[in-house]
């Protein structure tokens, strides 16, 4: 919840009410400690005690799935579980990029009264995507890898939604002048700004030569990347 617009949680709530989803915890997997992960094991409790087990009844071992969206924080949320019951450290690889989990890891344990145990898995999205734009949206929190999507194409998408929410932090971040819709302009601005060049053979009637551009690339990815750090603002992509 670290990079949530937490204003909106009233409506976050009420959509995944009307999806069917009710047991709802905000966490921050990123502080040493978080008091909604110390609610997390006993609200898992209560739902399995209140749920019929069948053949299952008299086993006191839990062993849970954690699924979701690629890149959300599944492993974070497991090592996070780890470090407040067990007093351990992580057992699940991080990163913040899609595909880091490759497959289904074996149990790793997150409590030990009640005797827990989760399995880590690879990101999930749905085999069809709606629209475009939900798959750009995707693309932007970095549940797609970038190289399939293009940093560039990213990085105009994410500009014309900063514009069109009226989010304008990157003007004083990246030293312009004043809002831009034109991401050429923009990304110029952060490889300036960040040193980011590269050297390049020109050839010319003269001969070839040798000339220092601003690398679009490096640039598209710095500004992806503070995006998804928080360091653009919150924005609510609704």
């Amino acid at each position: 919840m670290d990079l949530a617009d937490l204003s909106n949680k009233p409506k976050i709530l009420k959509k995944l009410e009307k999806d069917g989803v009710r047991n709802v915890l905000f966490t921050d997997c990123l502080k040493q400690r978080d008091e909604n992960i110390k609610k997390l094991v006993p609200m898992v409790l209560e739902i399995i005690e209140t749920s019929n087990r069948f053949n299952r009844e008299e086993n006191r071992n839990y062993c849970l799935m954690v699924i979701g969206v690629p890149n959300v924080g599944k492993s974070s949320l497991i090592n996070s579980l780890r470090r407040t019951n067990l007093k351990k450290g992580r057992a699940s690889r991080v990163g913040g990029e899609p595909g880091i989990t490759k497959a289904v890891l074996t149990k790793i344990q997150v409590s030990e009264r009640p005797l827990m145990y989760l399995l880590d898995t690879p990101g999930v999205l749905p085999p069809k995507i709606e629209s475009v734009e939900t798959g750009m949206k995707l693309a932007l929190c970095g549940t797609i890898l970038d190289h399939l999507v293009g940093e560039d194409v990213i990085a105009d998408y994410l500009l014309f939604s900063l514009n069109r929410l009226g989010k304008f932090s990157y003007v004083e971040k990246y030293d312009l002048q004043e809002p831009s819709d034109d991401i050429q302009h923009v990304l110029k601005r952060i490889a300036v700004k960040l040193g980011k060049t590269q050297r390049v053979k020109a050839i010319t009637g003269v001969g070839n030569i040798t000339v220092t551009i601003p690398n679009y690339t490096a640039a598209a990815y710095n500004f992806i990347r503070a995006f998804r750090k928080g360091e653009l603002g919150q924005v609510m992509l609704d």
